[in-house]
């Protein structure tokens, strides 16, 4: 029995339907080019060998905005073959499940999920119980569930705790190695980017380190604030005095969720060295990580070679020196940066509770003034 086999025997309920991969022209296709090494095929994380990605979208009547958002590094037995990974806090005004364990040991044992604030112990458990009741599993007593967070309470009845158990397993069941769906679905659909609706947003890139070349993809989930800025454009600031295009949503609080994965074969020392670099991506993109804002990064390899098995008690392998990583580091500023922009450039106006509104944000607008600043490519 194959491996996502065994995973698909775990999950009890069947995947909810999301939206597809027909959706708005992302950053790129609106002729806005964020650095200089090239995207993967699917310029998404699932171009890195191995990454799954799944959701769970809940819009329910006229208060109800949230989900769920998982990134499984490989579809196998995430316990038995633990990933080596790392942890960056930015700003830790948040909720990060399992932090401590993984910056302790250097490993990831379950899939990665991320969800609204009031959601991460719910999700939290139905992961545990998730690994847990996976066949090989049956001796195991101790779990470290990891899972982000951002407040959707702008939009979402986040007081409602309207997440449950199943909505993690059907995010689970969902999960594909495809395009990856982005704006206002899974854990961005209640989220609020820049003051225009934010969301789930994804990017990769391709970069060469120790004579090997290698993927590097991104997936965020954007719901903090500042003054939008696009390859050096003053976005926000021009969209702010336009008359046809005031801001919606909160001010500059609020998190950044930002998940991280690469086929190099790193430690977990170089996987946090690397997660580092993506918050450069967020003063790039005109954050400035606010006092009230949850700023994390999460990164793993997916690396089969240095995955850890029974009997292995640290992360193994061999590592790319660290005189080689440059690459990679642009590569993960790149990916973030690009990450950001699709997550905006992908979501739709959502209306939800309190009758608040955060409105997509004027693309065509955001062209001209790309345009008129030099910075739209044909």
């Amino acid at each position: 029995m194959t491996a996502s086999a065994i995973l698909a025997l775990a999950l009890i309920a069947a995947p909810l339907s999301i939206p597809g991969v027909d959706q708005k022209p992302r950053a790129r296709e609106c002729g806005i080019t964020i650095g200089i090494l090239e995207p993967g095929p699917l310029n998404a994380i699932t171009d890195v060998a191995g990454v799954l990605v799944g959701h769970t979208t809940l819009v329910q009547g006229d208060s109800v905005r949230t989900g769920v958002t998982v990134i499984l590094p490989h579809d196998g037995n995430h316990f038995q073959e633990k990933v080596p990974a790392a942890i960056v806090v930015g700003n830790g005004f948040g909720k990060l499940i399992g932090a401590t364990q993984v910056q302790e040991l250097g490993v990831i044992e379950t899939p990665i999920a991320l969800t609204n604030t009031l959601a991460v112990w719910t999700v939290a458990d139905a992961l545990a119980r998730t690994v847990l009741a996976l066949p090989g599993n049956e001796s195991v007593r101790s779990v470290n569930p990891v899972v982000g967070e951002t407040n959707d309470g702008f939009l979402n009845d986040i007081r409602g705790r309207h997440v449950r158990e199943e909505h993690l397993r059907d995010a689970i069941g969902s999960a594909s190695r495809g395009a990856v769906a982005e704006g206002s679905v899974g854990a961005g659909t209640g989220t609020v980017c820049f003051g225009w609706k934010g969301g789930i947003g994804s990017s990769s890139r391709r970069a060469a380190a120790h004579d090997s070349a290698y993927t590097v993809g991104v997936l965020v989930q954007t719901n903090f604030g500042g003054l939008l800025d696009i390859n050096g454009v003053p976005v926000g600031r021009v969209l702010n005095e336009s008359m046809r295009s005031p801001r919606s949503g909160p001010g500059g609080d609020g998190s950044c969720m930002i998940v991280v994965a690469t086929d190099a074969p790193l430690s977990p020392h170089s996987l946090g060295r690397l997660a580092r670099r993506a918050l450069l991506a967020l003063g790039r993109t005109g954050s400035v990580m606010s006092h009230g804002s949850g700023d994390y990064v999460i990164a793993f390899t997916s690396a089969k070679s240095v995955r850890v098995r029974p009997g292995m008690p640290e992360p193994g392998g061999t590592d790319v020196p660290a005189s080689q990583l440059e690459g990679l580091f642009r590569a993960v500023v790149e990916s973030t940066e690009e990450a950001v922009l699709n997550s905006l450039f992908a979501a739709t106006t959502v209306k939800g509770t309190a009758g608040h509104t955060a409105r997509e944000i004027p693309v065509e607008e955001v062209k001209a003034i790309m345009k008129r600043y030099g910075r739209l490519t044909d």
